[in-house]
């Protein structure tokens, strides 16, 4: 995934503030992942969520080319390529790995269909454990049946 000058200058204006996307989304009032999503050009927020997170980064300057920025219809994804980044290549991983088992668990407790990533929501926590930290991800998904026809 390229990312966009507008995501490079929003990352440098974040840690020059030393504000977390915890604390960024509280400010806007969405969670951290969302907020995240944003700042990377893959959320879409309303005209005065962008104000705030323009004025939360001191970038007010620029008021008019952020606030499109983060107006402008989302381009999802991280392109067509296996991801080269460490980290998000294990969340690829785990779905070569454990993606069938996954979706045949959920046929069997829901039936025919899929998980929303649209009527959804993803959130990280830090799991203290005594053979080391744990990253526990929750991911909740709408269940959406497949119709018959």
């Amino acid at each position: 995934m390229q990312i966009s000058e507008f995501t490079e200058v929003l990352l440098d204006a974040k840690d020059v503030k030393g504000l977390s996307f915890e604390e960024l989304g509280k400010q806007i009032g969405r969670s951290e992942m969302w907020t995240a999503a944003l700042i990377f050009g893959q959320a879409q927020s309303t005209a005065e969520e962008a104000q705030k997170m323009i004025s939360a980064l001191g970038l007010e300057e620029d008021m008019e080319a952020f606030e499109h920025f983060f107006t402008a219809f989302a381009s999802k994804g991280l392109g067509p390529v296996v991801p080269t980044d460490p980290l998000i290549y294990r969340l690829y991983e785990i779905m070569q790995v454990y993606g069938y088992p996954f979706k045949s668990i959920v046929h069997e407790k829901f039936g025919d269909g899929i998980m929303s990533a649209i009527d959804f929501t993803f959130d990280v926590e830090k799991e203290k454990n005594p053979k080391g930290d744990r990253v526990k991800v929750i991911m909740s998904g709408k269940f959406l049946p497949y119709e018959v026809w």
